[in-house]
């Protein structure tokens, strides 16, 4: 067994990772102190992804399926293009306030917009040509909000799925639990999706990458 522990390497990666702005620092602190499921925020590290990988893109439009506290919003907004919107949507409409208090801390947050709803119901509604899409919200849906996304994706954009690793839990055989087999379900179908080109990467919880052909 390597002597390196898995926790270890994720402290060496945030050590060498840029540190978050404040607004961040903050909602990191509040969700740990208000809330029951604080392991649900992206955190330092997958929040330097979502925002390098927002940088890249430069996207006009950005579509957020799980709002939670507004962390991962945030980091992906920063890498926005002039005048470009974010649309998080989230069920939870305490939750929701909760977050938009917490953005408004931020200089981005005239570029964030929150909408409270199930998603399913919301995505019709939403503009087509998004740039990129961030899905963290409740596993079971996962598959029905890629199919009901997808076409609102513009070509050569990208859907970043969050939790795909479900703890580790897809690997076992047979995938035990509804959350690990709908997580497993989805990334077998992503990935064998002939409109998309996909790579999963074992950061934090996995996040699965796919770009639109």
């Amino acid at each position: 067994m390597h002597p390196f522990s898995s926790d270890r390497l994720h402290q060496y990666a945030e050590q060498y990772s840029s540190a978050p702005a404040e607004p961040l620092e903050f909602i990191e602190r509040q969700t740990h102190l208000t809330t029951t499921q604080p392991i649900m925020l992206s955190g330092h590290l997958q929040g330097r992804f979502l925002s390098a990988v927002s940088h890249m893109i430069k996207p006009h439009l950005i579509v957020e399926l799980g709002t939670f506290t507004g962390y991962s919003a945030l980091c992906l907004a920063e890498g926005l293009s002039e005048h470009g919107q974010l649309i998080s949507i989230d069920i939870d409409e305490e939750q929701s306030a909760r977050a938009h208090e917490w953005i408004r801390r931020s200089p981005l947050a005239a570029n964030i917009t929150l909408r409270v709803g199930h998603a399913l119901e919301l995505i019709p509604d939403l503009p087509n040509e998004i740039d990129l899409v961030f899905i963290d919200a409740d596993k079971p849906n996962y598959l029905a909000y890629y199919e009901a996304i997808l076409p609102k994706l513009k070509q050569g954009g990208f859907i970043l799925a969050d939790n795909v690793l479900f703890h580790g839990k897809v690997c076992e055989e047979p995938v035990q639990g509804k959350n690990a087999q709908a997580m497993h379900t989805y990334n077998q179908f992503v990935a064998s999706d002939p409109r998309v080109e996909t790579v999963l990467i074992p950061l934090r919880d996995g996040l699965m990458l796919s770009r639109k052909k």
